[in-house]
């Protein structure tokens, strides 16, 4: 991986340091993943965005079928303080890098869970796919996503964000007819994204997706 750096001059803009993966052998125009990390991980240290998901499977020499952007959260920040400032580094990312618009693909754990659900409602045209992962939503969002596919994950037993953040933005998303997915287990505490990042099957349905 390589450490970038992104500064953008809009509202709420930050200086935001990323890390940028692009495996070798990868077919031209490429898909794009942005993970977007927990709350743990904000600061100044780089490094401490590689110790969950993609960014994780890449440092230990996994090889992902995707060009992995991975930016860090100021430490006095939030994810959905950032939504503009993520919305540019993606526009940086597809004007510098060979990257295909129609799969860019949006995932994020616990904060970036909750990030990830918000950056989507807000620019639901921007995604072919979201995966969030213990991730808070209201509701409220649903109209705004439902024509994007979604695959979100939980633990029933979360005592940091209560399972009802997911569960209830499903339920909103399947009554308005949505191509969502949940999977939803009855424990693991707060940590339910090392079992879905290991799943393959998660990246064969991320990365089939195209934006529509």
């Amino acid at each position: 991986m390589e450490a970038k750096r992104f500064q953008a001059t809009v509202a709420r803009s930050y200086d935001l340091p990323y890390w940028l993966h692009r495996p070798e052998g990868l077919t031209e125009p490429s898909p794009l993943v942005l993970f977007l990390h927990g709350a743990g991980e904000r600061g100044d240290d780089l490094d401490r965005v590689a110790v969950h998901g993609p960014p994780k499977q890449v440092a230990a020499g996994q090889q992902l079928p995707f060009v992995l952007a991975a930016p860090q959260c100021p430490t006095d920040s939030w994810w959905t303080w950032q939504e503009e400032t993520l919305a540019a580094l993606l526009d940086e990312l597809l004007s510098s890098h060979p990257v295909d618009p129609d799969r860019v693909y949006l995932t994020g754990l616990s904060m970036g869970g909750m990030g990830a659900w918000q950056l989507a409602a807000r620019y639901p045209e921007r995604f072919a796919a979201v995966v969030p992962i213990c991730g808070n939503a209201g509701p409220w969002m649903a109209r705004r996503l439902v024509g994007l596919p979604i695959w979100a994950f939980h633990n029933e037993d979360d005592p940091v964000v209560p399972v009802t953040g997911t569960t209830r933005m499903v339920e909103a998303l399947q009554q308005l007819g949505a191509d969502v997915r949940a999977t939803i287990k009855p424990t693991g505490g707060h940590d339910s994204w090392t079992a879905a990042y290991d799943d393959p099957a998660l990246y064969g349905w991320m990365l089939a997706q195209r934006r529509s």
